[in-house]
């Protein structure tokens, strides 16, 4: 069997801390950014008594809690396995994805109520406090979201938080053309129109997050993953007679792992067998994490019936 999640080599332990703690900076990096910018709106907003930068002000402060959430989570990933949690934490960065998930699901949906209202009865906007500060929040949300493409995306929590980044960064376009459109026309069912593409786009993001946290809290196959071309490889190989039990699941994001049970035949080297299928699994299916439990092909058994336990022609040979 390969070494435990626990058990990892130093090298590749090393690297992995390496490439978290330098996730967590760049996540330091766009929460900073996302809360100063959020201050600051705040405050214009309550200077041009604007509901709408108020109300953005808001969809910013969960932008900020879903960065500190997935810091949370990278901190907690990296925990090593011990007593209970022989696995580790890593699963706390699916966690925090599917919290990402849900409050993009919710703003959106809370978006398209007020886009809705806003069409059926458009409400006064300053469009040039709205556009000054769309803009200011475009560049904000460039600089965050450069950031945080440069992160391993890979991990659930990051991509969550790219997400809500990415989701920002598209709201504050659509919000700075509509802006444009009541600054030159004074049409103000632009800001109803903007939001629903916003929401259309909020929508999509959050299917996906809750998507791909979803398959590895039901254990089904990684994408990219076949289970049954796995199985079918594994029984062609030399001295396989049969696979079955066959599991392939993610512990966590990006860590792929497979259980099995592998017949062979009566003359076959189990050690030698174990080894060559690890390797197969690891070089052609990227699968690292692996445990086989293998048994030789029944032969022959006694076949025994009753008798006197002293009569020694109660034991039949074949």
């Amino acid at each position: 069997m390969t070494a435990a999640p626990g058990q990892r080599n130093a090298a590749g332990g090393h690297c992995h801390h390496a490439a978290a703690s330098a996730d967590i900076g760049k996540l330091a990096i766009a929460l900073a950014l996302i809360l100063a910018f959020m201050c600051a709106e705040v405050a214009v907003g309550i200077i041009a008594s604007s509901l709408a930068l108020l109300s953005d002000a808001a969809h910013m402060l969960t932008d900020a809690a879903a960065i500190a959430l997935s810091l949370v989570a990278i901190r907690l990933a990296r925990r090593p396995a011990r007593g209970a949690m022989t696995y580790g934490l890593g699963r706390a960065e699916v966690l925090s994805a599917q919290f990402n998930g849900a409050t993009l699901l919710v703003l959106s949906l809370l978006i398209v109520y007020e886009a809705i209202q806003r069409l059926v009865e458009p409400p006064a906007v300053n469009g040039t406090a709205m556009l000054a500060v769309a803009l200011i929040g475009i560049v904000v949300n460039l600089a965050a979201t450069w950031t945080l493409s440069k992160a391993n995306r890979q991990s659930m929590s990051v991509e969550g938080s790219y997400q809500h980044i990415l989701t920002d960064l598209l709201a504050f376009i659509a919000t700075a053309i509509a802006a444009a459109i009541i600054v030159a026309t004074g049409f103000n069912r632009a800001d109803g129109i903007a939001s629903l593409l916003i929401a259309a786009i909020m929508l999509g993001a959050a299917y996906r997050l809750l998507r791909d946290s979803g398959r590895v809290f039901l254990e089904a196959a990684p994408r990219g993953l076949d289970p049954e071309a796995i199985g079918q490889t594994m029984a062609a190989q030399p001295g396989v007679v049969e696979v079955h039990d066959l599991h392939v699941w993610e512990l966590t994001a990006g860590f792929p792992a497979l259980s099995a049970h592998v017949l062979v035949a009566c003359d076959t080297d189990f050690e030698a067998t174990r080894r060559a299928l690890e390797a197969l699994l690891r070089e052609r299916f990227g699968l690292r994490h692996t445990t086989l439990q293998l048994s030789h092909q029944g032969g022959e058994l006694l076949q025994i019936e009753t008798g006197d336990l002293g009569d020694p022609g109660g034991v039949e040979r074949p």
